[in-house]
């Protein structure tokens, strides 16, 4: 996508003009990084302990919940336990 050595902030805004749908994060600063209410198209942050793939699996059937609902621009915050939005 040719999409290396572009900082954390660009993301976002490069996959709202690419035509996703959502941006999907571990990163768990993006509510203090970003401005939220600039954002292209919603942020799902994954919120785990660690951001190994065996710490975020379990993470992905809340992400899909987010994902298949009534998206708004907005961040929302998955964990393993239900979904928190800020």
């Amino acid at each position: 996508m040719g999409w290396a050595g572009r900082s954390n902030g660009d993301l976002p805004r490069l996959a709202g003009a690419r035509g996703f749908d959502a941006f999907i994060t571990a990163d768990q600063g993006i509510e203090y990084q970003q401005n939220l209410d600039t954002l292209p198209i919603p942020a799902v942050t994954m919120i785990a302990s660690r951001t190994r793939v065996q710490e975020l699996r379990p993470l992905v059937n809340q992400v899909v919940v987010v994902l298949t609902g009534d998206l708004q621009r907005r961040t929302y915050r998955v964990t393993e336990s239900p979904i928190v939005n800020p």
